[in-house]
């Protein structure tokens, strides 16, 4: 009896053990396909099968054997349709491709740029875009330029390969148009759109939603409004294009959220490069969610100069019910000239130019809060007095070498003045240019950079240009007083590290500080201090000397946080 009774005893033990056996191997299962599919591990949920159908629609070839796949022109002011799809389904990833805006041997008088293509996307046959943007914009690039991107939703290979994986649902139909505000064609257009059908879709699945908008310059008195959204959702992303109207440093402003219609923002950050992710200013940088794609200059202190920036809330979407604002302050530093103190102050009011465009999802079609300008008045306005290199040729005298006037697309007007010196150290060339009009302007060298130009300085009236660093300000009346001139190491790469972009010239601008000079006659002198260890040679291209428009303001401090202040907490 007693052996029957711990046999019995062992088997209700034995099936114990396994039942617990059983649930720990069914939780340990769950927990690792949960694992799996919820982290950044490269599964992303792959291995959970759905219901869905691929499909994809594209520009290609219309019968089998033909390699026309693309659409050949897209002419000025015309608008095509490249996504028309009736029934539900989620937009998964789009990849296009079109000729870049320089005359190449596919279009000899050059073709659209990417700001003057708008790309439009409408959910379930509503009447208004739930995305709107310059094509240029929308894929992180600015100022009508192509620049690499690598991020995790947009990715755009060499400035040419343009890829977006941002996940675009809808319930009945879904559309995509691009429309050409050039006067040129786009040329070469092609794409693919990749999209999976399901018989439905949950209820509360949100639309995929885009808006650009712009300020030239920034209203004074207000914040920068980048969103103004209604209805539930979550913000997810930013693209930024800024140019300094002043000079120093542009990025002291705070980004707020307003959540659900608060009067005081329940997020508020603590100045804009810092919201990009960044610190203590920007480089150029591509991450996984944020990046700097395009930095017009290395100064951050210099007048006009621009960048282009990306922040992408995937692991940090903002979450609203009801409603939600999204500003962004316009402070900085500002140079002594436009301060009513006299002296440099870190807590100023700016009007730079500034155009940015938002990402978000949410339930419903989305309110427009900004309609979107034409191209014309989406081209930042020219701030300059120019004087082409074909005003100074004339003028030029220099060492011995050749001089010619070269004609190009990345030049002004009728192109720069290319010095090849003959000997291989101490060249120098100096032109003449006219003031017509006496007025405080800033002074800009446009340069060439390539894999065979040398390291100058410059004089201007005989007097050596200074660094103009961040805290002291122009002074031409006093050439003694210069310690640190200017050095422009004018070599650049023939290509970008770790990119496969071939470099054939960079234009760049120098900020030489600003000044008042009289009308009449001045001169400008580069005199050839070296020459780059890479460098193939120690040429000059002189592209144009400009006079750039300064505000004729005195701006006060904002208080907390200017240098005043700063200076007085040391102390």
């Amino acid at each position: 009896m007693e052996v029957n009774k711990m046999r019995i005893d062992l088997l209700d033990n034995l099936k114990i053990i396994r039942m617990k056996t059983f649930v720990t191997c069914i939780i340990g299962t769950l927990a690792l396909l949960l694992y799996s599919c919820n982290t950044s591990s490269p599964d992303l949920g792959l291995a959970s099968l759905d219901n869905g159908r691929s499909n994809a629609e594209s520009s290609h070839a219309s019968y089998a054997g033909s390699n026309i796949d693309r659409l050949a022109f897209i002419r000025p002011g015309e608008t095509v349709t490249i996504f028309d799809v009736e029934g539900a389904a989620v937009i998964n990833h789009i990849w296009l491709t079109f000729n870049e805006a320089r005359p190449n041997w596919f279009e000899p008088e050059g073709s659209a740029n990417p700001g003057e293509l708008v790309i439009r996307m409408y959910w379930d046959n509503a009447s208004e875009p739930a995305v709107e943007s310059p094509l240029g914009n929308f894929f992180a690039a600015g100022f009508g330029l192509r620049n690499e991107i690598k991020s995790i939703p947009v990715t755009v290979e060499t400035g040419d390969g343009y890829n977006c994986y941002w996940q675009m649902p809808y319930f009945k139909a879904g559309k995509i148009t691009i429309n050409n505000e050039s006067e040129k064609s786009a040329r070469g257009f092609y794409y693919v759109i990749d999209y999976t059908e399901y018989k439905r879709l949950p209820r509360n699945t949100a639309y995929f939603c885009a808006q650009y908008r712009q300020e030239y310059p920034e209203k004074l008195g207000s914040d920068y409004l980048i969103a103004d959204i209604e209805g539930k959702g979550h913000y997810v992303g930013t693209v930024m294009s800024v140019r300094a109207r002043s000079p120093y440093w542009f990025g002291e402003g705070d980004p707020k959220f307003y959540v659900d219609g608060e009067q005081e923002p329940s997020i508020w950050g603590t100045g804009t490069e810092d919201y990009f992710l960044c610190a203590w200013g920007f480089s150029h940088y591509l991450f996984n969610y944020f990046g700097c794609t395009y930095m017009s200059s290395t100064g951050e202190e210099d007048l006009g100069i621009k960048y282009t920036l990306y922040r992408w809330h995937m692991k940090d979407a903002v979450r609203f019910s009801k409603s939600l604002r999204f500003e962004i302050e316009h402070h900085g530093w500002m140079s002594p000239d436009e301060t009513d103190s006299g002296v440099a102050d870190g807590h100023v009011e700016r009007e730079d130019d500034m155009a940015t465009v938002a990402f978000w999802y949410q339930k419903g079609q989305p309110k427009r809060f900004a309609p979107l300008p034409p191209y014309k008045e989406r081209v930042l306005p020219n701030l300059d007095i120019i004087v082409e290199g074909k005003d100074m040729i004339g003028s030029v005298r220099h060492s011995p070498g050749k001089v010619e006037l070269q004609k190009g697309y990345d030049w002004t007007g009728d192109g720069q003045i290319l010095f090849t010196p003959a000997k291989e150290n101490n060249a120098w060339l100096k032109a003449d240019f006219m003031v017509e009009q006496e007025e405080y302007r800033g002074l800009i060298l446009k340069l060439s950079h390539a894999d065979n130009y040398g390291i100058y300085r410059v004089y201007l009236d005989g007097k050596p240009i200074p660094r103009v660093p961040m805290t002291t300000d122009m002074d031409y009346a006093d050439p003694d007083k210069i310690e640190d001139i200017k050095i422009m190491n004018l070599f650049q790469k023939s290509s970008t590290p770790g990119s496969q972009i071939a470099i054939v010239e960079v234009v760049k601008d120098y900020y030489l500080g600003s000044s008042t000079l009289k009308k009449g006659k001045h001169t400008i002198r580069f005199e050839q201090v070296g020459k780059d260890p890479y460098s193939k040679g120690n040429s000059l291209g002189l592209d144009s000397f400009r006079l750039r428009q300064r505000w004729n303001k005195k701006r006060p401090s904002l208080g907390p946080n200017s240098a005043k202040s700063t200076r007085t907490e040391r102390d």
